[in-house]
């Protein structure tokens, strides 16, 4: 059932034995008193555990750019303007785009449809190549520097997508949430500076997709989501958390909307649902079997309970009805799941290191016994109406990742079928 309880089960419930993978961006985890790699932010929510990435390779890093050493900052040296976007991009390719970004964001598409052309290309030029028929010490090296080379394409196409969604916000004119510091002068200052910027965000959805927006700001903040100017004291880690749940979510959502959409305007839509929101109520007792909101809330609205209202949660009654929702729930779980996948292991990367980029790197412990403790986590005062706009912009780089993984692919294939 969509209940607090439910997710704060869900919450305690996080599998220890997370994959590791080394590298300075990972977080610092242990497992008992032994230190281990974890895979951030997105590895410490819950939904994690329902999403699939596709192992698909991708293709060569185009190396006309290696001379272009830009960031997603103004370019004026005496500028005091935050970043327009919390992750700085690093490969040749991400430099090029970021610099693009800053001066003439309205030719970012152009400039990835060069860069996607080259990296097909160069693709279409490594799957000539033959593999060398000698065999010792030449054939480890060729196959290392592959194996950099596909690392590196990896990264390069990552960016591009991360890129694209930041050219989304901009073209919104909506503001990406910088890097979440706490003052250190100050402990009791807000980090929530930024604007609500919420009439905006509604406009990037749907009406339908929208309702369900409302529904998880519901789940979330519970009888505080009308409360905008009360100020809390959270763990910086749980919001983490939340954002990055959130993303998936809205991920997930732009998929369903999407096919609700079609289905809509071709008029198929199943019996009932179509018909008004009087009917809305009916048709979801009519239809719904025993198994499908434990199926929903498995994989829709995985995010932990985050005693953001004060240890008051909504509960199921706080789930308004909508179309959407209604349609959501004619699904079996097998449709569900699929749709609750993201689809590339470069969007799940994207995930965690914007993520990582606005809430820092954890710390974590994971006990012998499986619990899981971060001793360094900070405390954050943070107002309501702030952490609503952070939910909002998290449900919003979902969308719009989809939507340019989607285009990206389109261009260059790299997402499993």
């Amino acid at each position: 059932m969509e209940t607090v309880a439910a997710f704060r089960a869900s919450f305690s419930s996080i599998s220890p034995n997370w994959a590791g993978r080394s590298g300075p961006t990972r977080p610092d985890m242990r497992v008992g008193s032994r230190p281990v790699q974890s895979n951030s932010w997105i590895q410490l929510t819950p939904s994690v555990s329902n999403l699939k990435m596709g192992n698909r390779k991708v293709g060569c890093l185009s190396r006309r750019h290696t001379s272009i050493r830009a960031s997603m900052e103004p370019s004026d040296s005496g500028s005091s303007e935050a970043p327009i976007a919390p992750l700085q991009l690093e490969s040749p390719i991400g430099q090029f785009l970021s610099q693009i970004l800053v001066s003439h964001p309205h030719l970012v598409p152009a400039a990835v449809e060069q860069q996607l052309e080259q990296l097909q290309t160069d693709r279409e030029a490594e799957k000539e190549k033959e593999e060398p028929s000698a065999s010792g010490t030449d054939l480890v090296l060729y196959r290392r520097i592959a194996e950099v080379k596909a690392n590196e394409r990896t990264k390069a196409l990552e960016e591009i997508l991360y890129a694209l969604v930041v050219q989304k916000f901009m073209d919104a004119s909506v503001s990406l949430i910088p890097t979440i510091i706490p003052s250190s002068r100050d402990s009791s200052a807000r980090v929530d500076v930024w604007p609500s910027q919420e009439d905006k965000l509604e406009r990037l959805h749907s009406p339908e997709a929208y309702e369900m927006i409302q529904n998880h700001l519901s789940l979330i903040l519970g009888n505080r989501l009308g409360d905008s100017n009360s100020v809390a004291e959270i763990s910086k880690l749980r919001v983490g958390q939340v954002y990055a749940a959130s993303v998936m979510y809205g991920y997930f959502l732009k998929r369903i909307d999407q096919r609700f959409q079609l289905e809509k305007s071709m008029k198929v839509l199943p019996q009932g649902i179509d018909n008004g929101e009087n009917n809305i109520e009916q048709v979801a007792h009519e239809e719904r079997r025993p198994s499908d909101d434990d199926n929903y809330a498995s994989y829709v609205e995985p995010h932990p309970e985050m005693s953001f209202s004060g240890g008051v949660g909504v509960g199921a009654s706080g789930i308004k009805p909508s179309r959407l929702r209604t349609y959501v729930m004619s699904f079996d779980g097998e449709t569900l799941q699929r749709y609750a996948t993201i689809r590339s292991k470069e969007a799940i990367s994207i995930i965690e290191k914007h993520t990582e980029a606005l809430f820092g790197r954890p710390e974590i412990i994971v006990s012998p016994e499986g619990t899981i403790d971060s001793p360094k986590d900070e405390a954050i005062r943070i107002s309501f109406g702030g952490l609503k706009r952070l939910v909002l912009e998290a449900v919003t780089f979902g969308s719009f990742l989809w939507d340019v993984e989607s285009y990206v692919d389109s261009r260059y294939h790299f997402v499993a079928n």
